[in-house]
């Protein structure tokens, strides 16, 4: 393969460019990429000088940047975290559908019919399952592994299933909850896995700000667009929290319109 290399830290005429170097083997958990285009940035002029507080080992190739073609994938190369969705069909979870996916992550969700399942699919979800399905915890399993992160709308149901699912090191978020559960505590030793409860009455005047932030240009932008279930009349709110309580045309928000 054709490289510039550097033998000597010093001026630019130490890089070389030479066309026999043999194609680099990849690791179990690297890529390699046949590169079509490399950034060049002034650390790169630093660490070619030999200035730069951290130097590689000669000979080098320099640039810390690169676009190309994927050519080899490692036995244990990911493309990002995986998170999964528990309860994806609600406004909660597509919302979070679509920040999951603006942030790069793999998306699995679950529903509990196929309209829901359709609608977390149409949202951006990578695979979607029915979590009213026996086994479809073994289904997700024989998918993907498992999940780095776990949202989750009704852990008083799924918390166990979570903690089987959830990777090593991996955290299980409790968003919805509606009574006790009983798990098994060694589900999380080995895998040193964490939960973790989010309420977000607690979070801070900065934090909302920024979720504002984000929330605003995503909308500006296109990859954040909120899902509207069933609007109702003012007059019908007793209707409304009926309704959402007991998983009726909950797929996407519920609205109280005050100008009907």
């Amino acid at each position: 393969m054709r490289a510039i290399r550097v033998t000597t830290f010093g001026g630019p005429e130490n890089l070389k460019l030479e066309s026999d170097l043999p194609i680099p083997s990849v690791g179990k958990k690297e890529v390699l990429l046949k590169v079509s285009a490399a950034g060049v940035n002034p650390v790169d002029t630093y660490i070619r000088n030999g200035t730069y507080a951290r130097l590689p080992t000669l000979p080098y190739t320099p640039g810390s940047d690169a676009a190309g073609i994927v050519e080899e994938v490692g036995a244990e190369a990911r493309p990002g975290q995986t998170c999964l969705i528990h309860g994806a069909s609600g406004a909660v979870g597509l919302a979070a559908v679509q920040l999951a996916k603006a942030m790069g992550l793999r998306v699995i969700g679950t529903a509990g019919t196929k309209e829901g399942m359709d609608l977390v699919k149409e949202t951006g979800a990578d695979l979607v399952f029915n979590h009213r399905q026996d086994g479809y915890v073994k289904d997700i399993q024989d998918a993907v592994g498992g999940a780095d992160i776990i949202l989750e709308m009704l852990s008083n149901v799924n918390l166990q299933k979570d903690l089987d699912l959830v990777n090593a090191k991996g955290k299980v978020m409790i968003i919805g909850c509606r009574g006790p559960i009983e798990i098994n505590p060694r589900s999380t030793m080995g895998k040193e896995s964490c939960i973790m409860g989010v309420n977000l009455m607690s979070a801070s005047d900065e934090e909302f700000k920024e979720m504002h932030c984000m929330l605003s240009a995503g909308m500006k932008v296109g990859w954040l667009e909120p899902k509207v279930s069933t609007v109702y009349p003012l007059g019908e709110a007793k209707t409304a929290h009926h309704d959402v309580i007991n998983n009726q045309g909950t797929q996407g928000k519920l609205i109280l319109d005050t100008t009907k």
